[in-house]
C-alpha cells in the first residue's frame, strides 16, 4: 500500500470506530472538536466567555475555541494523521491534533477548571501528558503509569484545576519516539488570574515550539527510529520562508514563549534587541535572577519565555544558532570541496555523469542560486529572498519586524523595511584596497605555522648528572 494511502486508510478506519463513553463526567454530548487546515498563523483567539486575558499570538498556528458548561471549560483534542504544508510545495504526513500539527494553543486563565476530551484516530493508542502542570497523579498522561492508553476509537476525559500561570506544552506519554517524531504536540498557555508581582503586561505575545523531522528528500513520511540526523528543523513545524514574521509596534514590550520538543538544544538568538528570560515552565523568574542576554539555550524539553522591548526599527533575524538547522533538508552528507581545484575536471565527469554539477568549491553560497532539480516534496538547502537578495537560510529562522505605525492589534506582515539614507553597509570606492582572497597553501605550510626543531645528536643537554 503506497504510504499516502495508508495515512488515509488508518484516518478513515479509525474514525469510522464509535467513541466510548466519557467517563462519569455527567454531559448531553461532547463538545464539537474545532479543527483547523491552514498553516496560517491565526489573529489572537479573544476570549468570549469566562475571565478575561490577553491572547497569545501561535506562530503558524492557533488556538482552540472551549465551551462553558457549569463554569468548567471543556476542550476537545482530536488525536489523527494529518498533512501538515511545512512550506509551499513542501508537506509531511504527520500526526497531530485537529487537523493540524502542533495541535491547537489551549488557553486559560489560573483557576480555571478545565476538562478536556481526547479522542483518539490514531492506528495505535496514546495519552496526553500536560508537561509541567500541577495537577493529580491520575491526570497526568503517562501510560501504563498513572491512566490506561487509550485506544484507537476511544475517548477519554482529563479534568483539573489550572493551578499556575505560564507556559506549558501537551505532547503523548505513549509510544513516545513514534509520536513526537511525528509531530504530536502543542502548547498550553496559562495567563494570571489579575495583576502579577513578577508576569509583565506585554503588548505583543507570541508562542511557538520547536520540533525536527527526518524526512528523505522525495518522501512524505518521517523516519521515526533516529534519534539526532534531523534533517527538517521548524518553528511550529514551519521552515524558513514560510514562517511567519513576528511583527511589534516600536516601544511595545514583547514576549516570545518557545518550547523545546526536539532531540537536541537549541540556542534561540534576537537580532537588534537584549531580552530577559523571564519565565520557564517552573513559573517566572524572580527578578533579581535576570539578566540582560541575546540569546536564550532552551533545553530538550524546557519552556523559555523571553521579553524585550521593541525600540529598534528595522526587519532584525531571529533564529536558532546552530548553523545547520538555518538549513534545508540538503545540507547533510555534502563532502567539503572548498580549495579543490576542479578545472579540467569537470568536463571529463560530464562525459560520464551528463548531469554533474561541481558545488562547494568556493563556499556553498552558490547552491543557494543554483536551480537544481529537487525531487518532489522536497524543500532546498537554502531559500528565501529579502531586499538585498538571497537570504540563504532555512528552517528555524524567521524575522522579527518593528515598525512606528502599527496598530495595537495588527498583526500582518508590513513588508520589507527601508533603511534611513545612509545607514545601509555600502561597497568602499576609495583608495582601492588589497583584498584578494589567499592563495590556497598545502596543510602545514600556511604562514605563521609552528615550526619545530629537533635537538642535535651532540647537543650538551643529551644527560645530566
Amino acid at each position: 500500500m503506497q504510504r499516502r494511502n495508508f495515512f488515509t486508510a488508518a484516518a478513515g478506519a479509525a474514525a469510522a470506530v464509535t467513541a466510548a463513553s466519557v467517563s462519569r463526567v455527567a454531559m448531553a454530548a461532547l463538545p464539537e472538536p474545532a479543527s483547523q487546515s491552514s498553516a496560517d498563523t491565526a489573529p489572537p483567539l479573544t476570549p468570549p466567555n469566562g475571565r478575561p486575558y490577553r491572547p497569545v499570538v501561535t506562530l503558524n498556528g492557533w488556538t482552540t475555541p472551549w465551551r462553558m458548561n457549569n463554569n468548567v471549560k471543556e476542550f476537545h483534542l482530536v488525536a489523527e494523521p494529518v498533512v501538515r504544508e511545512v512550506a509551499p510545495g513542501f508537506s509531511i504526513n504527520m500526526w497531530g491534533y485537529n487537523g493540524q500539527s502542533p495541535g491547537p494553543t489551549i488557553e486559560v486563565v489560573e483557576g480555571d477548571q478545565v476538562r478536556i476530551f481526547v479522542t483518539n484516530r490514531l492506528p495505535e493508542h496514546t495519552t496526553v501528558h500536560w508537561h509541567g502542570q500541577r495537577l493529580p497523579n491520575g491526570m497526568d498522561g503517562v501510560g501504563g503509569l498513572t491512566q490506561p492508553h487509550i485506544p484507537p476509537g476511544k475517548t477519554f476525559v482529563y479534568e483539573f484545576v489550572a493551578r499556575r500561570p505560564g507556559t506549558f506544552m501537551y505532547h503523548p506519554h505513549a509510544d513516545e519516539m513514534t509520536q513526537m517524531a511525528m509531530g504530536m504536540m502543542g502548547l498550553w498557555i496559562t495567563h494570571p488570574k489579575g495583576t502579577h508581582p513578577l508576569i509583565a503586561n506585554v503588548e505583543r505575545d507570541y508562542a511557538f515550539l520547536l520540533s525536527a523531522y527526518d524526512v528523505e528528500p522525495g518522501a512524505m513520511t518521517p523516519r521515526v527510529n533516529e534519534m539526532t540526523d534531523f534533517n527538517i528543523w521548524t518553528f511550529n513545524s514551519r521552515v524558513f520562508p514560510a514562517i511567519t514574521p513576528l511583527v511589534a509596534r516600536q516601544n511595545d514590550r514583547v514576549r516570545i514563549r518557545v518550547g523545546n520538543l526536539t532531540m537536541t538544544n537549541h540556542p534561540i538568538h534576537v537580532h537588534g534587541h537584549e531580552f530577559e528570560v523571564t519565565g520557564t515552565d517552573g513559573g517566572p523568574v524572580p527578578k533579581t535572577a535576570r539578566w540582560p542576554e541575546v540569546t536564550t539555550d532552551v533545553a530538550v524539553g524546557q519552556m523559555r519565555q523571553v521579553e524585550f522591548i521593541a525600540d529598534e526599527l528595522g526587519d532584525w533575524a531571529l533564529h536558532c544558532h546552530k548553523s545547520h538547522h538555518t538549513m534545508g533538508a540538503m545540507g547533510h552528507d555534502v563532502p567539503t570541496m572548498i580549495g579543490l581545484d576542479h578545472r579540467g575536471l569537470v568536463s571529463k565527469i560530464q562525459k560520464i555523469v551528463p548531469d554533474y554539477m561541481m558545488m562547494g568549491e568556493r563556499g556553498m553560497a552558490d547552491m543557494g542560486e543554483m536551480e537544481m532539480p529537487l525531487p518532489d516534496n522536497t524543500y532546498p538547502m537554502m531559500s528565501g529572498t529579502g531586499p538585498f537578495g538571497a537570504l540563504e537560510m532555512g528552517g528555524m529562522f524567521t524575522t522579527l519586524k518593528v515598525r512606528k505605525d502599527l496598530g495595537a492589534n495588527d498583526f500582518r506582515d508590513p513588508g520589507w523595511f527601508k533603511q534611513p539614507k545612509n545607514t545601509v553597509a555600502y561597497e568602499w570606492t576609495g583608495a582601492p584596497l588589497d583584498a584578494k582572497a589567499p592563495r590556497q597553501t598545502a596543510p602545514g605550510t600556511a604562514p605563521g605555522a609552528p615550526q619545530v626543531r629537533k635537538p642535535a645528536a651532540d647537543s650538551s643537554h643529551t644527560s645530566h648528572h
